[in-house]
């Protein structure tokens, strides 16, 4: 039998087709190009707070210089600037609005614990059924009506 004689194999119709998440972070980073990218973070801080205009200024500078291993520099760079707007934003949910004294207090909570320069972020979430739910960075004070619930439910 020949090669053309061969039945052509069946397609699988039937499937799905597979759906490739995007990668993360494709860039792999070099030791040198970690230390060039936390220089760079740490040029860009003022009284210990990140200062957007350096930070983009120091983009358009590296862009337009193009040193060694730009593209990990600025890779490892974004993933700096990231981690830190996410330690300096506080996400507060609550089942209900609040008042803005209420809004106040914890504003000034939260400023005392974590230092000046927070940026806050107030929303609605009705599934928390009754209290707050506060997120800053990786730490989270969950005091909602829906965490208790859930916690009295595992401990069954």
């Amino acid at each position: 039998m020949t090669r053309s004689a061969w039945p052509k194999k069946p397609t699988a119709s039937w499937l799905p087709e597979r759906h490739v998440p995007p990668c993360v972070n494709p860039v792999k980073v070099s030791k040198q190009a970690r230390r060039n990218a936390k220089e760079l973070f740490r040029a860009c801080r003022v009284n210990g707070l990140l200062a957007e205009a350096k930070v983009r200024q120091v983009v358009k500078q590296v862009i337009s210089s193009k040193p060694r291993g730009y593209i990990a520099i600025l890779s490892h760079f974004q993933r700096l600037v990231k981690l830190d707007l996410d330690r300096r934003t506080a996400r507060v949910q609550s089942a209900a609005p609040l008042a803005e004294p209420q809004q106040a207090a914890i504003r000034a909570n939260l400023a005392r614990r974590y230092g000046e320069g927070l940026i806050f972020s107030f929303t609605e979430t009705p599934s928390l059924i009754g209290g707050l739910r506060v997120q800053i960075g990786s730490d989270v004070f969950d005091g909602s009506v829906q965490a208790r619930l859930a916690a009295l439910e595992t401990s069954f």
